[in-house]
């Protein structure tokens, strides 16, 4: 019998691209709250979803993750940045969010993701690292630094974010505050192609910490592609920006009621 949680299939299992969870991540969460047209956010909600606020966030993320800690000594299987778009909803007066697009530099992190409804694809992500410096280079987490992030995906810039930190205290936002919820697909060429069914998911998290969160004002610009559609959802303005690091344990995805 061949063995692994996602191919490659050995006798061992060693080669899986994936391992089974509990998945351990921690990083740093560049978090912006936007405005655009509800009208346009409802067309990327999935049917009975809710309604759109007409609110949406996006997330830069500088992640590190591992399964039995063995990833920390290794570092190109658990280091990866990625950027998604969150779109907030209200239904039977609570809200929620949905994932409509997500970018990932790191391939085991597109698998996982895909795992848990994160409709990942592969993009590349920078962001402005921090030191606790004193120096011009050194980007500290202090009042007045500027900072900034880019996606791209092949070859387009899709997203830009620039921000400038307050020294204020600022409060967790987006998939940080509120719960966020993504699709499992299942498709298969089997016999005949077929998109199969869409299961509507959340994580389940074993485990959350969360560090100082900073304020900061700032904006997010989302572009046109011609083959991805993150930029139909542009924001006519950015309305809050915090910084912080946070870190949460991932042990699968529970069905949404």
């Amino acid at each position: 019998m061949l063995l692994g949680f996602t191919p490659p299939y050995t006798k061992s299992g060693r080669s899986a691209l994936v391992q089974a969870p509990p998945w351990h991540y921690a990083g740093r969460i560049v978090s912006l709250a936007a405005e655009l047209e509800s009208t346009l956010a409802d067309q990327f909600l999935p049917s009975g979803f809710g309604s759109s606020t007409g609110r949406a966030f996006g997330h830069f993320c500088e992640w590190q993750a591992t399964t039995d800690g063995s990833e920390l000594c290794d570092p190109i299987y658990s280091q990866y940045e990625e950027f998604f778009y969150l779109l907030e909803a209200k239904r039977d007066g609570e809200l929620r969010l949905f994932c409509p697009f997500i970018y990932v530099n790191q391939d085991i992190s597109m698998i996982r993701g895909m795992l848990q409804g994160w409709p990942k694809k592969m993009g590349s992500i920078w962001i402005t690292r921090s030191y606790d410096l004193d120096h011009p280079a050194a980007a500290r987490n202090c009042t007045g630094t500027e900072m900034g992030a880019t996606l791209a995906a092949k070859d387009r810039r899709l997203a830009e974010a620039k921000w400038k930190l307050t020294g204020r205290k600022g409060s967790p936002i987006g998939f940080l505050a509120t719960p966020t919820y993504g699709l499992v697909g299942s498709p298969s060429v089997i016999q005949k192609p077929n998109a199969g069914s869409q299961t509507l998911v959340k994580q389940a998290v074993s485990t959350t910490a969360i560090g100082p969160v900073f304020e900061a004002t700032g904006a997010l610009k989302l572009f046109d592609s011609p083959r991805d559609e993150l930029g139909k959802l542009a924001p006519s303005a950015t309305t809050e920006v915090t910084l912080c690091d946070f870190a949460l344990t991932v042990t699968g995805v529970t069905e949404a009621e």
